[in-house]
């Protein structure tokens, strides 16, 4: 069973393009559930049957995810990930039925997602104060994420050359692999303006001191001194990756890129900054730019391809108005809302 479900993860990675992230939840969730069959069946792991991955298994590792107080998400997130890796394994022919179909979805409990009022956007952009390289670069970071509701992963991940500040557009690599084009305002082509003199400065000063290191540790490179490239068609691609280098648009002050984990504690640190509000993630931003749009008549269509969704019911979360806002909707559209009963 471990082979199948190694070869599962290649064909995620090499075939579906999914990101690593993405490939180490599927193991996550599938070495949970082929664990809990294998101790059901008193096997180890490695001698489970495919077969043995039946409707039965299903239905009792969903029972112990509820005993274990899991919430209906996520059990419906590893229901999900083992469907997808049953189906893989009939269209192999490895098993002969698709079990996972006969299997109901937990129903998910209704979250509004968490988000900041007009007001509260409007205090955090204000929030980096100073006139220093970092202030001008976090000022940068919290304009972008709220004018393009970018995930967090999507803004690390941007590079230099996906932006486009003359058309105020940035070229954004979302979840498996699809890029989509999103525009930004004035405010956030100004803040990026401001930031990236200093991160010129900060990446120069960087690979000065790296130069300055090897020269110390290594001394001169002699002359003829070459890297010989790997043999074959798929080392020499490996070697070209390994020597494309990225240009990460924001970094830290060391020059380096910003890690996710980094932006996060930033946002955080922020929000506390210039909130009462807890628990507000950079995620948050991303619902705040949505809920916004839609609170201004945006089209849900319209936010669906800004936010990158692949189904329009995710979208659909934020929907959430308030009676005041329902209140008034209904006096500006009803044709009687104003006739004295």
């Amino acid at each position: 069973m471990i082979e199948h479900l190694k070869a599962f993860l290649r064909f995620l990675a090499l075939n579906r393009n999914a990101s690593a992230h993405t490939v180490r939840a599927y193991e996550s969730d599938l070495t949970q559930f082929i664990g809990y069959t294998a101790a059901q069946a008193d096997l180890k792991k490695r001698d489970l049957k495919p077969d043995q991955l039946d409707r039965e298994a299903l239905r009792g590792f969903l029972a112990q995810l509820h005993k274990q107080g899991l919430s209906r998400a996520t059990a419906a997130r590893k229901l999900a990930a083992v469907r997808t890796f049953l189906r893989y394994l009939r269209r192999e022919e490895v098993i002969e039925d698709d079990p996972g179909g006969l299997v109901a979805t937990p129903k998910r409990d209704i979250r509004m997602p968490s988000h900041l009022s007009e007001g509260e956007m409007t205090a955090l952009l204000d929030a980096p104060a100073g006139d220093t390289p970092l202030s001008r670069r976090d000022r940068a970071i919290l304009e972008l994420f709220y004018a393009s509701g970018l995930r967090l992963s999507e803004l690390t991940g941007l590079d230099v050359e996906d932006l486009n500040l003359s058309a105020k557009m940035v070229r954004v690599l979302g979840k498996g692999g699809k890029e989509r084009i999103v525009p930004f305002n004035g405010s956030t082509a100004k803040a990026v303006r401001a930031y990236l003199n200093d991160r010129e400065t900060l990446v120069r000063e960087t690979l000065v001191r790296s130069v300055r290191l090897q020269a110390d540790s290594h001394g001169p490179a002699k002359a003829g001194h070459y890297v010989r490239e790997p043999d074959g068609p798929a080392k020499a691609g490996q070697y070209a990756r390994q020597r494309r280098r990225r240009d990460p648009l924001f970094v830290n002050y060391r020059g380096g890129p910003l890690t996710v984990r980094s932006v996060d504690r930033l946002v955080r640190r922020y929000v506390a900054a210039s909130s009462a509000r807890t628990g507000i993630s950079p995620h948050a931003l991303r619902h705040s730019f949505a809920t916004h749009l839609l609170q201004r008549g945006a089209d849900l269509r319209a936010i669906q391809e800004l936010l990158g969704h692949a189904s329009l019911s995710t979208t659909q979360r934020y929907t959430h108005v308030n009676a005041a806002q329902l209140l008034e909707v209904y006096r500006k559209s009803h044709p009687r809302a104003f006739k004295s009963s």
